[in-house]
């Protein structure tokens, strides 16, 4: 059975975009569009989505005020926009919205993260063992999410993806830091059409960005321990395995 998608966004090329895009898949189909926050609680209500792509800014209601009138069951809402800095990610998430995807995005990135979600929601009892990475997959993301937050990586950068994906295989897979230039950053790069340099470099300035910041103090505290100071950044190997060897122990 397709999933059924509602789209707000005022952006009319973005929209017919995404649903030419969807169009194209087996799973998925987009019951509604919306060009203002308005029409989408009305398609919100009359379809009862399992997914709302939602912008922030819209006419005569934008995004937060659509998740704050939500009345019906509450969908999977990805929130989509270029306001992408450290406050409106946190309250994205706080007022509801399960992910959180900085434009412009790439739109397999989306079909992947509605994948995930769609694999918990829609699996039987009979498949809970496949559902199960599933579960783990959305907690792992707003895990991971919080931490970026707390250390000052910016959700607007293309490192921040390649940071997050790598942190995620590397959960699956704690060998592959081994090979992060042979295995890791070619594989995340496929993922995102691009090349492992540019993974390499993208990464790098992620964690560049958070020393930038000064949020030293913050990293420690995450981490238990005094593990750096201002002038010792970590390679991105060191921190992609350090972040991984945490979510491990918290059960991720």
């Amino acid at each position: 059975m397709k999933k059924s998608i509602v789209i707000a966004d005022d952006n009319a090329g973005l929209v017919l975009s995404l649903k030419e895009f969807f169009g194209s898949k087996g799973n998925y189909e987009v019951v509604g569009t919306a060009e203002n926050g308005v029409q989408a609680l009305s398609l919100v209500e009359r379809y009862n989505p399992d997914f709302l792509l939602l912008d922030i800014v819209m006419p005569e209601l934008d995004g937060f005020g659509v998740l704050g009138a939500i009345k019906t069951q509450r969908p999977t809402v990805i929130m989509m926009s270029q306001l992408n800095t450290d406050g409106f990610v946190q309250k994205a998430l706080r007022y509801g919205a399960r992910y959180f995807l900085a434009k412009p995005f790439n739109f397999d990135v989306l079909l992947k993260t509605l994948d995930e979600f769609s694999g918990e929601e829609s699996a039987p009892a009979a498949r809970a063992v496949t559902s199960q990475p599933q579960r783990r997959n959305r907690s792992l993301d707003e895990k991971i999410a919080n931490l970026f937050i707390s250390v000052g990586i910016p959700a607007h950068i293309k490192g921040y993806q390649f940071l997050r994906e790598a942190i995620k295989i590397t959960v699956d897979d704690p060998e592959i830091i081994n090979s992060i230039t042979k295995k890791l950053y070619p594989s995340i790069a496929q993922t995102f059409n691009t090349t492992a340099s540019k993974v390499e470099r993208a990464i790098r300035h992620a964690i560049e960005v958070a020393w930038n910041r000064g949020k030293i103090e913050n990293i420690n505290q995450i981490f238990g321990m005094k593990i750096y100071s201002a002038n010792e950044k970590p390679t991105n190997g060191e921190f992609i395995a350090l972040v991984a060897d945490k979510m491990l122990l918290e059960g991720a």
